[in-house]
């Protein structure tokens, strides 16, 4: 199972981005679907999360202005991102829990990432 994210890119502050994430491969399902960002020298930390039912997380600083979403039947997780700051400058990561599903049985989930996409905000 491979997570690919795409939609990165620079913005002027106040802009708005929409990441999205496709996992991609055969026999898997996913459980719970988030994004995480990387700031230059910071830890990654999470940004936003949803249920496979729909539930949402978000962090303190994502709240009112980023919104995550998913489409089950397309594995696919979304994050839009409006009112942009420059502080939101980092590398942002899909991340997702995920069963395999091999020889008539489920696996227990493993959490899988991906490869990251870079958002960067001017002032």
């Amino acid at each position: 199972v491979q997570l690919q994210a795409s939609g990165g890119g620079t913005v002027q502050a106040g802009g708005s981005l929409r990441l999205s994430c496709a996992a991609s491969g055969s026999g898997f399902n996913i459980n719970n679907m988030g994004w995480y960002r990387q700031a230059p020298g910071k830890q990654r930390d999470l940004v936003a999360a949803i249920t496979r039912g729909g539930s949402t997380n978000y962090a303190d600083s994502a709240k009112g202005r980023f919104t995550v979403s998913r489409d089950n039947a397309k594995n696919t997780v979304y994050l839009q991102m409006n009112s942009l700051k420059p502080e939101d400058t980092a590398v942002y990561y899909c991340n997702a829990d995920v069963a395999l599903y091999r020889g008539g049985h489920y696996y227990p989930f493993s959490n899988y990432w991906g490869q990251g996409t870079q958002v960067t905000v001017s002032s």
